[in-house]
């Protein structure tokens, strides 16, 4: 049987490229493809050292930095990658990946983070960040996004069976193309993330500092309450901004490497995470280190954390509105409840998510659906 896995890009490992990594360990004698691969030596363990296979993306001026202004031609990009001599094809996709050209006797699983963001759903929250809401460029913006909307849509139907990496994420799948989708959870890294019960008296937040991390948000709440301490991990294009509303019980740490992280989330009395994500690893890292999570309650947040009041053992809870004064209520109601969660439900929540529970739960998934597929000799 021979597999082939088509990845959007590589130039970094972040949480895509983990999923990538391990379904390269289910099938390591797999080739793979991408649009660009701009992955240095001596980083590339992940994908087992592959060479890749890659688009005429890859060969066009400034690719290596400028590979997402590319994006008016990926999807023909993606449609000249030829995979016509496999008999299964993985897409695993958050841009084009999906629209790979497959055939009848070929078997398409697409493993999607989400649907073209800034095509569909936030495309005006992407304009806007991006100051393209009107002028020439704006209306430019608009007619690529639309094109690729249309593209996006007529290429779902190469597709043999959908996965989504969350329920929030299926029902996106199912607004957008109106096809059913299987829910695998991503592979979570809680091995490295080890049990302590000794916290402290700080909160924890910590992401790049995009607009959509609202990490402004947390620390502007945090602001109005003086009593208590929050930790910032974290840069990004928002440090200055973020660093602007910070109060004097508000430090910011900037970019820190994974130990110095590690240890600032086992000892957090809680991790704070204000973000419409569409799984989000670190609200389940933190529990894997036996910390609560306060999460805004919409997205793949409400799936990875059990919200108190709502189930059993519950490992954190949620504000319901994205601005500053819900965020508050809840901090207040948390330092009320929190001896109500406990530590080792929190880590065992957390250990649901594990590589081995994704790697076993996939490859099941690809067994139960070649049954159905006449394989080429």
């Amino acid at each position: 049987m021979k597999v082939a896995i088509i990845h959007d890009w590589l130039v970094t490992y972040a949480g895509a490229e983990k999923v990538l990594e391990q379904l390269l360990k289910i099938y390591p004698d797999a080739d793979l493809f991408s649009l660009v691969d701009f992955i240095d030596e001596g980083q590339r363990g992940f994908i087992l050292n592959k060479q890749v296979t890659t688009s005429f993306i890859q060969k066009l001026p400034f690719a290596r930095k400028k590979y997402r202004s590319y994006l008016p031609f990926m999807p023909l990009a993606i449609e000249q990658l030829d995979v016509s001599k496999y008999d299964v094809v993985i897409s695993s996709s958050h841009a084009v990946a999906k629209g790979i050209i497959t055939g009848p006797d070929q078997l398409h699983i697409s493993y999607v983070h989400s649907p073209i963001r800034y095509a569909w759903d936030l495309q005006h929250q992407y304009l806007r960040e991006a100051g393209l809401e009107r002028g020439i460029k704006g209306w430019m913006a608009k007619a690529i996004l639309h094109y690729i909307r249309n593209w996006d849509y007529r290429t779902a139907n190469g597709v043999d069976y959908f996965v989504a990496n969350s329920k929030f994420i299926a029902r996106r799948i199912w607004k957008v193309y109106r096809r059913e989708a299987d829910v695998i959870y991503p592979p979570v890294d809680v091995s490295a993330f080890s049990f302590h019960d000794r916290k402290e008296d700080f909160y924890l937040t910590a992401s790049r500092m995009v607009p959509y991390k609202k990490i402004d948000l947390i620390v502007e709440a945090f602001s109005q309450m003086p009593d208590k301490k929050l930790v910032v991990i974290g840069d990004g294009p928002d440090f200055q901004k973020v660093k602007a509303k910070a109060g004097s019980n508000v430090e910011l740490l900037g970019y820190q490497p994974f130990e110095v992280l590690r240890d600032y989330m086992q000892r957090a009395k809680a991790f704070v995470f204000a973000a419409e994500e569409d799984f989000g690893i670190t609200p389940v890292e933190a529990q894997a280190c036996g910390t609560p999570v306060i999460a805004y309650g919409k997205g793949g947040a409400l799936e990875t954390v059990r919200g108190y009041g709502q189930v059993e053992k519950p490992t954190g809870l949620f504000f319901e509105k994205q601005n500053v004064s819900s965020l508050v209520q809840s901090i207040e109601l948390f330092e009320k409840i929190s001896g109500d969660i406990r530590y080792q439900d929190c880590r065992e929540n957390a250990l649901r998510f594990s590589p081995e529970r994704f790697r076993k739960e996939f490859e099941d998934y690809v067994n139960s659906k070649l049954k159905n597929m006449p394989i080429k000799n």
